[in-house]
């Protein structure tokens, strides 16, 4: 398996054997895997297959079965969105650009049956210097969190908590952004594999008629209480009860999977 269940590798051997494998219907005989991908002509079987097992070995998407190499897809979009498990999170961080920008506080909840029932957070040392107007902003400061945990010493137990959840946040592409950069310092060229939705893109499309889809708009509109804004337990917490009234809303327009809630147009 690869390094962690949820990971999928971004290595150039791995996306030119995937892009093989769907040349081909999905599968490939392991000759033909290591003869196309790795430029090792008309290899024998045994080495063949000792080479691309060290391949599957690294990613979930692809396994063999005797000497063929197979593309599994991780067939997220069907999920059943009233049977999915969700973690929203929401990752502080040392500035907007990443990279160099680094993460300094986690925070996450875990959503099951539109509850919330599990819940992660810490500090996080960036291992950089936080900007004075990040910490005017977030109240993080390089004292805080000078002895907190490297992301490298958090990493297994975040990646563990998240599982193969749906990740959930408000401006998603900004916190997966920068969890992959965290990811790919420690595991190398890999990334989270677990789909996400933006509570910032479905507020749009199911409450449209609001003011605007800030995080704290969007909690006033629903009601939620929302404290010490800009700290990721705070606004994590405020992104999660935002997600299951979004969530409930879904289910009363007869939207029952993620690839429609992900494509949603109204």
């Amino acid at each position: 398996m690869s390094v962690y269940p949820n990971l999928i590798s971004e290595s150039i051997l791995i996306t030119e054997t995937i892009e093989l494998l769907q040349s081909f219907g999905g599968r490939a005989s392991a000759v033909k895997v290591v003869d196309n991908v790795m430029q090792i002509r008309k290899p024998e079987p045994n080495l063949a297959k000792k080479l691309v097992l060290d391949l599957v070995n690294s990613d979930p998407r692809l396994t063999l079965n005797e000497d063929v190499v197979e593309f599994v897809p991780l067939n997220h979009e069907s999920r059943n969105l009233a049977e999915t498990d969700y973690v929203v999170f929401d990752l502080e961080t040392t500035g907007a650009k990443c990279p160099p920008c680094r993460v300094t506080e986690i925070g996450a909840f875990r959503v099951q049956n539109g509850k919330i029932v599990d819940k992660f957070h810490t500090l996080v040392n960036p291992e950089m210097p936080i900007p004075i107007f990040i910490t005017q902003l977030t109240g993080i400061s390089d004292a805080m969190v000078r002895t907190a945990p490297k992301f490298a010493e958090i990493a297994d137990s975040f990646l563990e908590f998240i599982g193969d959840s749906v990740l959930v946040a408000h401006n998603a592409p900004f916190d997966i952004r920068f969890l992959n950069h965290e990811v790919s310092k420690v595991y190398g060229n890999y990334r989270v594999a677990n789909p996400h939705l933006c509570t910032v893109q479905l507020s749009r499309k199911l409450v449209p008629h609001i003011e605007n889809h800030k995080l704290n708009t969007v909690a006033q509109y629903f009601s939620v209480n929302l404290e010490n804004h800009h700290r990721a337990s705070h606004d994590a917490h405020a992104t999660a009860r935002i997600f299951i009234n979004l969530l409930e809303d879904l289910q009363s327009r007869g939207i029952s999977d993620l690839a429609t809630a992900r494509k949603i147009k109204l």
